[in-house]
């Protein structure tokens, strides 16, 4: 099976079958939503004794832990051979599972770079009221390896969330309203991922026309969301029902106009430009009075790059550092030079010197 005959194709069969059939390191970043293993016993029911829609398919049904843990070693050592050196995978699960789903990961030679928490804002209550409200999921994020250098977009994740740094816990809500794929108003998949989580797992760890592999394609939101965001796609689903139903909702998919699908770049993609540059290339003088954002305090700048302010002396970061009183700090964003009647943050000299391409 040729890499170009999978890109943004569905196909209904066995995963463990068809995953032997693709090549080794076909793609960046596999997105796995196996079966939880629930072992539920009895049939839920509501305090009004009407029946909860709950997971009791055949799917999700196996004899052993030990039955279980043999499927899910043989499912993660396929994507492992199918992920490219440098991708990274992420597996989502319940208590049920995914402390088993974990060791094998890791037993595998994965390296584990991240747990999310998928804090759900809307829940299903326990109606025995017997437990706490089951209210979250686990993702594990892995590298192929430890020496992967995966695909993470910081900047744009940043920007994402108002400038302040993406944690691992992420409030969404579970797949409702319209998103929910519903057959004569019952539930098309009982349990259906929203959007909005394949969106912030694909925008953070893949970039534009990157391949993503779903090996449990399920209701089809990985394919779905990859497509919008000008990512390729490939998804095995066992389930004829599903497949039909992943298959019309990828078809009605529309992508995202190209030219809004650039996110941020990443610092760490950008080629590092010391300030010693700028004064070498005589973008900044020797001598120039550079300050914090509010003019509270000043310092000059030396011929070999280091500045001074009053007593203390030494590099951008580190003299800001001192003024602050802190550990580190980033001097290209804390120190301003005077443009004008206005300060402006010395990081613009530096894009001067970035390549525009």
């Amino acid at each position: 099976m040729l890499t170009k005959n999978l890109q943004n194709k569905i196909i209904n069969g066995d995963s463990l079958k068809e995953l032997k059939k693709i090549p080794d390191e076909t793609f960046d970043i596999i997105f796995a939503d196996p079966p939880y293993n629930l072992q539920l016993q009895k049939t839920l029911v509501r305090p009004d004794r009407s029946k909860v829609n709950a997971v009791n398919d055949k799917w999700d049904q196996f004899e052993s832990f030990k039955t279980y843990d043999k499927f899910t070693n043989e499912w993660l050592s396929e994507c492992k051979r199918v992920l490219k050196k440098n991708g990274s995978i992420w597996v989502i699960g319940s208590y049920h599972n995914i402390f088993r789903v974990g060791k094998v990961i890791q037993d595998l030679g994965f390296w584990i770079l991240n747990d999310v928490i998928w804090n759900k804002n809307n829940p299903m209550p326990n109606f025995r009221g017997t437990r706490f409200t089951n209210a979250h999921e686990t993702l594990i994020w892995a590298s192929k390896s430890k020496k992967s250098k995966y695909t993470f977009n910081y900047q744009s994740m940043k920007s994402f969330n108002d400038d302040l740094q993406m944690r691992s816990t992420w409030n969404l809500p579970i797949c409702n309203g319209k998103e929910r794929l519903k057959s004569n108003g019952i539930k098309v998949h009982s349990t259906q991922k929203p959007e909005a989580l394949l969106h912030r797992i694909i925008l953070a760890s893949s970039n534009k026309n990157d391949f993503i592999f779903d090996p449990f394609l399920g209701s089809g939101t990985t394919a779905v969301v990859s497509k919008k965001l000008g990512r390729c796609y490939f998804g095995i689903e066992k389930e004829k029902k599903y497949f039909e139903a992943a298959n019309k909702r990828i078809k009605n998919t529309n992508i995202i106009e190209d030219e809004y699908l650039d996110a941020v770049q990443n610092n760490k993609s950008k080629p590092r430009i010391p300030f010693g540059s700028l004064i070498e290339l005589g973008v900044i003088k020797p001598g120039t009075e550079i300050y914090d954002q509010k003019k509270k305090n000043y310092a000059k700048v030396m011929v070999d790059g280091s500045i001074k302010c009053k007593q203390n002396e030494g590099s951008i970061h580190k003299v800001a550092a001192q003024i602050l009183g802190s550990e580190s700090c980033n001097g290209w964003t804390y120190w301003h030079y005077q443009s004008g009647k206005g300060l402006k943050p010395i990081d613009e000299l530096r894009q001067r010197l970035r390549p525009q391409n």
